[in-house]
């Protein structure tokens, strides 16, 4: 077992022993997820770019960081989970898809532009 099936199952029996999953709908993990993100967001919104987190792992802010990052993947793999999706697997084949679209031949060091992403 996959320390990520691991933590779904995990995850699955803690939101089953609390009976929590009438509110573990798709839209309400997603809008949970949504906020996750957000928290995860304001931590660096007026943050100098230069100043990153992970040159101290001792920092508050790198600590506070990884903390709202484990609250967006336990949402992330809790959303997964109810709809009977396989995020690895997603995320290979979205990977898989993503390496045609954009060979490094063309796209060395040069983003995608807006009609080339979806």
């Amino acid at each position: 077992m996959s320390d990520l099936q691991a933590l779904t199952l995990r995850y699955r029996k803690f939101s089953l022993d609390r009976d929590w999953g009438r509110f573990h709908d798709p839209r309400s993990l997603i809008l949970a997820l949504v906020g996750e993100v957000g928290e995860l967001a304001e931590l660096y919104q007026w943050s100098d770019p230069q100043v990153e987190s992970r040159s101290n792992p001792d920092s508050p802010l790198h600590q506070r960081s990884a903390e709202e990052i484990s609250d967006v993947l336990l949402y992330l793999i809790r959303l997964a989970d109810v709809l009977g999706i396989d995020p690895i697997d997603a995320a290979n084949r979205k990977l898989d898809s993503a390496e045609k679209r954009f060979p490094v031949d063309q796209y060395l060091g040069r983003a995608p532009d807006k009609t080339q992403v979806q």
